[in-house]
């Protein structure tokens, strides 16, 4: 059993988000970490098979994606990537060039406002056949803590139940336990530049 109660999840939480964030921050080598996480991300057999496999564009001290992005456009997958809309949700969006991208608000990366709503480019989660996850905090089962504002809680709330979702992270980023709530999403995988780590999944 957890050795925490209800009421002080949401201060623990607050800890180890801050936690998270100040281990991230300090880490060091993260562009020659993230080639290696991303490296085993597209080595997983799970994305050998997949056709349509949604990237997110790092902010901030995130595992970097953004310079592996260009060599995932010329491997033969669909590649996708999210965006937060003014309603605080994320879309998703059929990349195909770097060139759609765009530096918006908050200094993120993100597809260019004019080619949003064109209908070729709006794409619906159940079309994702591998999902690749951001966080904060993770442990080793799979359990995520992200920013607290539930964005991709929702995603992923509309996804294939056989899409594998597959958090990277830098090793400093995991904890031995993060409180979870029932409605919380386990992780398939958790990648960081020491392992591959299995965990419980949406089955979990």
């Amino acid at each position: 059993m957890p050795d925490f109660s209800f009421d002080d999840t949401p201060e623990r939480k607050k800890m180890l988000r801050e936690q998270a964030h100040a281990n991230r921050n300090a880490q060091e080598n993260k562009d020659e970490l993230s080639r290696d996480i991303c490296a085993k991300f597209v080595g997983l057999p799970e994305y050998v098979r997949a056709r349509t496999v949604m990237y997110y564009i790092d902010v901030r001290s995130e595992v970097r994606t953004r310079h592996d992005l260009p060599t995932a456009l010329t491997q033969g997958k669909k590649i996708i990537v999210p965006w937060c809309n003014d309603k605080g949700e994320l879309e998703l969006f059929h990349l195909e060039s770097m060139d759609e991208l765009a530096i918006g608000m908050y200094k993120i990366l993100e597809p260019k406002q004019e080619l949003r709503g064109l209908p070729a480019k709006q794409v619906d989660a159940k079309d994702l056949d591998l999902i690749m996850v951001p966080g904060v905090a993770f442990d080793r089962s799979g359990a995520r803590m992200g920013h607290g504002k539930g964005y991709y809680d929702k995603l992923l709330q509309h996804a294939r139940l056989d899409a594998p979702l597959v958090a990277l992270a830098f090793e400093c980023q995991l904890f031995p336990e993060i409180p979870t709530a029932p409605h919380d999403v386990f992780m398939d995988r958790i990648i960081t530049e020491r392992a591959v780590y299995q965990g419980k999944g949406r089955a979990g």
